[in-house]
């Protein structure tokens, strides 16, 4: 790829990105509201609020796919996350869409589909359940997704995102733990394969329990090679889950879907 745009480039999960990415794209263009200085010479910087259209125009200028980590990335006001999330992310598929950008990873959430059971297998086709207004918001970056890929050609990975730590925090990571390696690995296929379409990608590592079915996305050829299996000895991860009607407990979701709202 001659150039590469990535939003959300100073969070958590960008910075593992840029680490493990050096020297794949020719250029990184790196995005994000908070400020940059560590840029290597691969790599150019160009920050703004993705809720400012005409910055967000400039900013798509030029690149040939966005990896878009980008907006709000948990729970937070309604306001923030119309910016973030609603507001910004219509922004970059406007800029993508008059700079004939053609792919794009869309950094979705396991939270799109957080008031689904944890007995319940998932898979491309199931109904989305957001356990929170995060999650509504990444439900919205989908289809509007969609509605890009249909209306205008451009082609995207909905990447539902299980929880891309170091290691699993709790005992409900060890289904939805990604990590960095396997996520790296992905947006490797996914903008390198020859036909992408617009799938929903549920994006955990080959961990031994299992919430989501990737089988629809088979053509991809993405397989995750790391296990939540391995931390399973931490005496932390031993806790027993609870009681089973606690929604916490119940849901995939986790503590997002027991969660009382954000601005109460």
């Amino acid at each position: 790829m001659k150039r590469i745009l990535l939003t959300g480039a100073a969070g958590n999960l960008g910075k593992v990105v840029r680490v493990k990415l050096a020297g794949w794209a020719d250029v990184m263009r790196l995005s994000d509201l908070n400020e940059i200085t560590d840029a290597t010479a691969s790599e150019e910087v160009q920050c703004c609020d993705l809720g400012d259209r005409e910055a967000v125009m400039k900013l798509v200028e030029g690149c040939d796919g966005i990896i878009h980590l980008g907006g709000v990335s948990t729970e937070n006001t309604f306001d923030s996350i119309l910016n973030g999330n609603i507001v910004g992310t219509y922004n970059l598929y406007e800029a993508a869409r008059k700079h004939d950008v053609k792919r794009i990873l869309f950094a979705s959430s396991n939270h799109t589909i957080g008031f689904h059971e944890r007995e319940t297998l998932l898979d491309a086709d199931s109904v989305m359940r957001p356990d929170c207004l995060y999650g509504v918001s990444k439900c919205y970056g989908e289809m509007l997704a969609s509605l890009y890929h249909d209306k205008y050609g451009i082609e995207t990975a909905r990447v539902r995102i299980g929880s891309c730590f170091e290691k699993p925090l709790d005992r409900r990571m060890l289904a939805t733990w990604l990590s960095a390696d396997d996520f790296v690995s992905l947006v490797k296929r996914i903008f390198e394969c020859d036909r992408l379409g617009c799938p929903v990608i549920y994006a955990a590592s080959a961990n031994a329990e299992q919430w989501w079915d990737n089988r629809k996305v088979g053509y991809l050829g993405w397989q995750p090679q790391d296990s939540s299996e391995k931390f399973g000895h931490e005496e932390y991860l031993q806790k027993r889950a609870g009681d089973a009607k606690d929604p916490a407990v119940r849901y995939q979701g986790g503590g997002f879907a027991s969660a009382g709202h954000f601005e109460d």
